[in-house]
């Protein structure tokens, strides 16, 4: 369900930005101002996405909620279940002929624009982009209505989309539709040159940026500290 949330923003996001008349940055500043939708729909129907998964079951691991095993289990199911639900999305768009015109223009450009960079620079840009993601999902978690939920998820998915960061998850998607489109490139290169790095990134920021971050300051990784603090202010008191 998470993936085709992901793979229906993201043809949403084609067929709209792709379709502009105008240059390539309004086209981007739609395409960021479109995708978050399916953050949304994740979060608020209890889909599942790897990249945000990575951070909260990593919490799960420093809070001693759950194990490594159910850990590698989460990330693996909605893995694989993210890569067959774009998949669907990409199926369905190359049956129904959207791969067209402007989007089919836009989907070529995006994927080889993705698969340019060195391994180094996609796997860094996997961890900025996760780091946003995760943040949007911890957001939307503390929002107590629809309202706060859309303002918390809107942002920084809007944010990586417009600086160019990567999601694993929604490469899942674009990749092929650039395939499908007619970009140049094998299924080798796209998981070479982008899925693997981007995913290594997008683990990285989740379970120790966002996960270790958020447990240090508020869960069981930064107990230690608290108490030093806690004892030095007890001193003072009494000082």
């Amino acid at each position: 369900m998470g993936g085709a949330y992901v793979g229906m923003a993201g043809l949403l996001s084609l067929v709209i930005g792709g379709n502009m008349a105008s240059q390539f940055i309004t086209q981007k500043a739609v395409f960021a101002a479109l995708f978050p939708i399916n953050l949304l729909l994740v979060l608020t129907t209890g889909g599942q996405l790897f990249t945000g998964n990575s951070a909260t079951m990593a919490i799960g691991i420093y809070e001693k909620k759950c194990t490594t095993k159910d850990l590698l289990r989460n990330w693996s199911i909605a893995y694989i279940g993210n890569i067959f639900g774009c998949l669907l999305i990409d199926a369905v768009a190359t049956y129904t002929g959207m791969f067209t015109g402007g989007a089919q223009e836009m989907a070529v450009h995006t994927v080889m624009k993705k698969c340019s960079a060195t391994f180094g620079q996609t796997v860094v840009k996997g961890i900025m982009c996760n780091w946003l993601v995760c943040m949007a999902v911890w957001l939307c978690t503390m929002a107590k209505d629809m309202t706060g939920k859309m303002v918390g998820v809107w942002f920084p998915i809007s944010m990586f989309i417009a600086i160019g960061f990567e999601h694993s998850v929604a490469n899942m998607f674009i990749l092929p539709a650039g395939i499908f489109s007619g970009a140049p490139l094998s299924w080798g290169d796209i998981l070479v040159k982008n899925l693997i790095p981007v995913t290594i990134g997008n683990a990285i920021a989740g379970a120790f940026v966002v996960g270790g971050g958020m447990s240090f300051m508020f869960g069981k990784l930064g107990k230690k500290e608290k108490k030093v603090e806690k004892k030095e202010e007890e001193e003072k008191l009494e000082e």
